[in-house]
């Protein structure tokens, strides 16, 4: 299953198929992973983003122009992951989704962000159960050494993939955007590894943070989350590839 589904996101993303497996996951990751961060857009507000480059917001309420950029952004960032699906994980990826992401963002114009770059202020993650990050001069000697222990696995499980993602988090190597671009490389590396990937859904926003807090204390409450999560994706992706082409 894993394999048509990497062939049918390559198929229907270079023709901009909608109504299936792409379609949805174009919506419905970027929908939830900016939500997760505080985006401010609804769902249906990204689908019509998505399908027809325009929306009428649905209340009377300002929109931020950056949720609007960063919201076609993860767009384009998703279609760069499904480039590079097969690819070994480096800083230069990471890099660059961040700068997709970023792309024309008020942050771009800002020093303090070093968008193209890593960070160069400190950062925290939360301001609650606060999680302390690397520091910025630690930051390109700490993912050198997570992808060098990364790549030297032989076999990648869903755990590994998590806990590749609870190290990125600590680290938090940029300015923002860090969960975004941390989201995106979970899928990417699930499907490179032919291990069912999955959307962190906003509703369950509270699970996930609660995972990434406690994870030193307790690694499955996150790994749990996710696993629940790519449950709920393989349903739907069961369903939307139950089709046969007949060849012409």
């Amino acid at each position: 299953m894993i394999k048509k589904l990497k062939e049918e996101l390559k198929s229907q993303c270079d023709t901009k198929f909608k109504g299936n497996i792409y379609h949805y996951l174009q919506v419905n990751f970027a929908y939830n992973s900016n939500k997760i961060e505080g985006g401010h857009l609804t769902e249906d507000e990204t689908e019509e983003i998505f399908e027809t480059n325009s929306f009428i917001p649905k209340s009377d309420n300002a929109v931020k122009l950056d949720d609007l950029i960063e919201m076609k952004n993860h767009f384009r960032l998703f279609d760069y992951c499904l480039d590079i699906i097969d690819e070994d994980l480096t800083k230069e990826i990471m890099i660059k989704m961040n700068m997709i992401l970023k792309r024309n963002t008020t942050d771009e114009d800002n020093p303090r962000y070093n968008v193209g770059g890593f960070k160069i202020m400190p950062n925290k993650i939360g301001l609650i159960n606060i999680i302390n990050t690397s520091a910025p001069e630690d930051v390109e000697k700490d993912l050198d050494n997570l992808l060098k222990k990364y790549h030297q696995l032989k076999k990648v499980t869903i755990e590994d993939i998590v806990d590749f993602h609870y190290q990125f988090e600590s680290i938090h190597p940029f300015g923002d955007g860090n969960g975004r671009v941390g989201r995106m490389i979970m899928f990417k590396e699930c499907l490179k590894n032919n291990i069912m990937p999955f959307i962190v859904f906003d509703n369950d926003k509270s699970y996930y943070m609660r995972g990434l807090k406690k994870y030193q204390e307790d690694k499955m409450f996150l790994i749990d989350t996710i696993k629940h999560e790519q449950d709920l994706f393989e349903s739907m992706a069961k369903e939307m590839l139950d089709f046969k082409l007949e060849e012409k």
